[in-house]
């Protein structure tokens, strides 16, 4: 296992065991407290915990070597995993608006006090597990560790959502008993919009989309420098889990031989490979530059001419 799959796993396992704790503090604190948002604040890091666990599996399968039937890895698994990550985020968000209006619509008594600290703790310990997470997808590249991360996220903003109703129905007494219900009613839509931005950039990881112009210049660039290299026509970078496959064209006179132009696409590869660590592979099609090629074709002919005679 590469170090980024092993800091990607270690950050999932951090993620696992954090949310077990806090559906079990907010369910305690929800049902003595009398707060249904901290119930549904409950729910929701309950999904987050069977999340984690789907997104630790999938960073071990997508972390195997290349075999026989996956030449390319096992990465696309990652982004799969993603897939299931966003479906349970979304059934969260159905359990929780469907309870909140239940719960909108049926009289209960106002929530405790208490339950106000428990949800602070909460929101500080949350969006301090997403910046730590959100910070270890990025040294990884991992997008189910990023939607992982979201999770947590999306569990503050539920927390505040909560603190902010109970505030409320606290402050401004009877009648006012549904504003955390109300709140966790708002919560499930963000949930829900959360969902869409981890799902965007794991569906075009899936489909090899066209994401990473910035990358793909700064590969260009790299490969001018290689000595025998005039241009680069084309540059494509797809992501496959948390490595990069690149495919290029790259000009080079006419005149080189087949064993020259060889050795120059061995060459831009070790150097891309060199300067990006994360890129996994690339493959090198050696063009010809176009003046080189128009000589190199008159004098074929002129030699054919000759043997003709």
């Amino acid at each position: 296992m590469s170090k980024n799959s092993e800091t990607a796993v270690k950050a999932s396992v951090f993620s696992i065991i954090g949310n077990a704790s806090l559906a079990l503090i907010k369910f305690l604190g929800g049902y003595f407290g009398n707060s249904y948002a901290l119930i549904a604040d409950a729910i929701e890091s309950s999904t987050d915990v069977f999340s984690s666990i789907l997104v630790f599996l999938g960073l071990k399968y997508s972390s195997r070597p290349a075999d026989e039937n996956h030449p390319y890895g096992h990465g696309k698994a990652e982004a799969l995993i993603t897939f299931l990550v966003v479906l349970s985020l979304i059934v969260a968000a159905i359990v929780i608006a469907y309870e909140s209006v239940h719960n909108i619509f049926t009289p209960h008594e106002r929530p405790e006090a208490f339950t106000l600290i428990i949800l602070g703790g909460i929101i500080i310990f949350k969006e301090a597990s997403f910046q730590y997470v959100m910070k270890k997808s990025r040294q990884t590249n991992s997008s189910s560790l990023k939607a992982d991360a979201w999770h947590h996220r999306s569990d503050a903003i539920t927390s505040l959502m909560a603190f902010i109703g109970i505030s409320i129905s606290l402050i401004m007494g009877d009648g006012w008993e549904i504003a955390d219900d109300v709140t966790a009613l708002i919560a499930s839509g963000f949930i829900i919009f959360n969902a869409y931005n981890i799902l965007r950039p794991a569906l075009g990881e899936m489909m090899d989309e066209d994401l990473y112009g910035v990358e793909n210049e700064r590969i260009k660039v790299i490969a001018r420098k290689v000595p025998g290299v005039k241009a680069v026509e084309k540059c494509v970078m797809r992501k496959s889990g948390m490595v990069y496959f690149v495919d290029m064209h790259a000009v080079v006179s006419g005149s080189l031989s087949v064993a020259e132009g060889h050795a120059i696409s061995h060459l831009i590869k070790d150097r891309v490979m060199e300067v990006i660590p994360e890129i996994q592979d690339v493959l090198v099609h050696i063009e010809p530059d176009f003046v080189s090629i128009e000589e190199y074709y008159k004098n074929f002919r002129k030699i054919s001419i000759n043997r003709e005679l």
